[in-house]
């Protein structure tokens, strides 16, 4: 605590620590309060209860000297808040796309990453937007967190970090069976290296790599977030393991009916635009999203060949 980490860690820290010392004095003062008058007037010392008519005065006081306080600590928490929405105008930004359950950081150059990654004492703006459900981005070193809800307008928040160094980043509105899987970190670089980084543009593949069947699918289920809930290695999750799934027989439920079915380019790509259509047995409906617009066909087919690779008899 009260390291300063981020421009804004001495605000919050600082609002935090009054709040939490007027509410010990308070809480120390009336614990002590009722002890004395227990000592003071129990039954031994007063067998003869005395009428108190009140005092004005005292309730004048007790009144309004913890709405001075409690206005003053409004005061604390909204001076820190208002910096938080005023965002620097030479901020870099930078867009954050949620969801079940995983982050991804996209840079104005085309890079993408599930890692944060920025410059030190440099502002930067995260523009967010999440593809399902309600998520919440918290840095906890930075003291700063904004719920990512679907839809919605102008969802942003913005730092400036001040110490080199890794730093957790969570989801903090629970978002479903892996909730607490939903975390990363912000790596904080001193400006050449960032410069170094940046400059290498989007993650390519060289021809050596490209050339592997399934290369570039596999990189595609890592940039979307899809190994949050399937396993290449037949893992269990939210979703079934790509692992020896091609070409095998596998039950789903089709409009509340069963049926068997074998598991074929058609009907992969039918459960990435339309992943309630067939489920799986032993899974349930609603926990993916359709990736409709987010993928095209040809991002599609790689995810397939990648698939493919996977499908090993299975013992």
């Amino acid at each position: 605590m009260f390291q300063g980490y981020s421009n804004f860690s001495g605000g919050v820290d600082t609002a935090f620590a009054i709040i939490v010392g007027i509410s010990l004095l308070f809480l120390i003062g009336i614990t002590t309060v009722i002890i004395l008058f227990i000592v003071k007037y129990n039954k031994k010392k007063n067998p003869v209860s005395t009428e108190i008519e009140g005092s004005t005065k005292l309730e004048i006081i007790w009144t309004v000297i913890p709405l001075i306080l409690v206005l003053y600590m409004f005061w604390l928490g909204w001076s820190s808040y208002i910096p938080m929405r005023k965002v620097p105008a030479d901020a870099m930004k930078v867009k954050v796309t949620a969801m079940m359950w995983s982050w991804r950081f996209e840079y104005e150059n085309g890079k993408i990453e599930d890692t944060l990654y920025v410059p030190v004492n440099t502002p930067v703006v995260l523009n967010m937007e999440s593809v399902d459900v309600i998520h919440s981005l918290y840095i906890p070193a930075f003291r700063i967190k904004e719920d990512v809800v679907p839809g919605k307008a102008e969802n942003y928040m913005w730092f400036k970090s001040l110490v080199i160094g890794s730093y957790d980043l969570f989801c903090a509105e629970y978002c479903g069976l892996r909730h607490s899987y939903m975390g990363t970190t912000v790596e904080v670089v001193d400006q050449a290296s960032f410069n170094k980084w940046y400059a290498s543009g989007p993650v390519k593949m060289d021809s050596t790599v490209a050339a592997i069947p399934g290369a570039a699918g596999k990189l595609l289920t890592e940039q979307k977030g899809c190994i949050a809930c399937h396993s290449a290695d037949g893992t269990k999750i939210v979703g079934p393991s790509y692992k020896g799934i091609f070409g095998h027989k596998i039950t789903v439920s089709s409009d509340g009916k069963e049926r068997e079915i074998t598991v074929n380019e058609e009907y992969i790509k039918k459960s990435i635009l339309e992943p309630d259509a067939d489920i799986v047995k032993g899974f349930n409906k609603g926990s993916m999203i359709s990736y409709k617009g987010q993928l095209t066909d040809e991002e599609i087919d790689q995810i397939i060949e990648y698939i493919k690779t996977l499908s090993e008899e299975k013992k």
